[in-house]
């Protein structure tokens, strides 16, 4: 996958896919990486959320080892140093750069599966909606910029057991914001497509 700027989340130390190996091999591959930050709002109306994702950049393999975790054991960038460090939307300072957009977004859920009619990869986040409005915000400014470039690639990353391979386990409930998957891989290597890509 040739992709110079993605975004990986990273993980708790259980329960779900560990992502330091792909973090560790991106940034040794000279990839941009990019890891999730939340915060408050700084857009204050009725609808929107009260806090919101950005996507901030790793330095380099020295800056994402000093990383310290919070109390899920997640490891997370110092909010004393995000001013510093480019991201995708932050503010008006020499470290956002309006151009500077993803090419591929490696997401979290709780369960995924493959939608019976149109064979859409679905996912189920956890309920708060970070990166279904992350994604509309990044894709509103793609259209702004008029690029002409492909949209960002979007792959979820799960443990085995989080994927629903039959119509008996349940459905993945999916709302009007929910963008399916371009992509699954899951924890024993297996790469699932939608039906209508599918190249296994």
């Amino acid at each position: 996958m040739d992709a110079k700027r993605i975004s990986v989340f990273l993980s708790m130390p259980n329960g779900e896919i560990q992502t330091d190996p792909i973090v560790r091999h991106a940034l040794e591959s000279g990839k941009e990486v990019f890891v999730p930050y939340l915060h408050k709002n700084p857009l204050s109306s009725p609808g929107l959320p009260l806090r919101v994702m950005d996507m901030v950049r790793l330095r380099d393999l020295r800056d994402y080892e000093s990383l310290v975790s919070d109390r899920w054991g997640i490891p997370s960038v110092d909010p004393a140093t995000v001013h510093q460090r480019q991201r995708i939307f932050g503010g008006p300072d020499a470290h956002h750069s309006e151009k500077t957009l993803l090419d591929l977004i490696l997401m979290p859920g709780v369960a995924f599966d493959i939608d019976s009619r149109n064979g859409n990869i679905r996912r189920l986040g956890h309920g708060k909606g970070f990166y279904d409005y992350f994604i509309t915000r990044h894709n509103a400014k793609v259209s702004s910029l008029g690029q002409n470039r492909p949209p960002v690639l979007l792959f979820g990353l799960a443990l085995s057991e989080q994927f629903l391979s039959s119509p008996s386990e349940g459905l993945v409930p999916v709302g009007s914001l929910d963008q399916p998957l371009d992509g699954l891989i899951l924890g024993n290597g297996e790469i699932k497509y939608p039906a209508e890509n599918k190249t296994e």
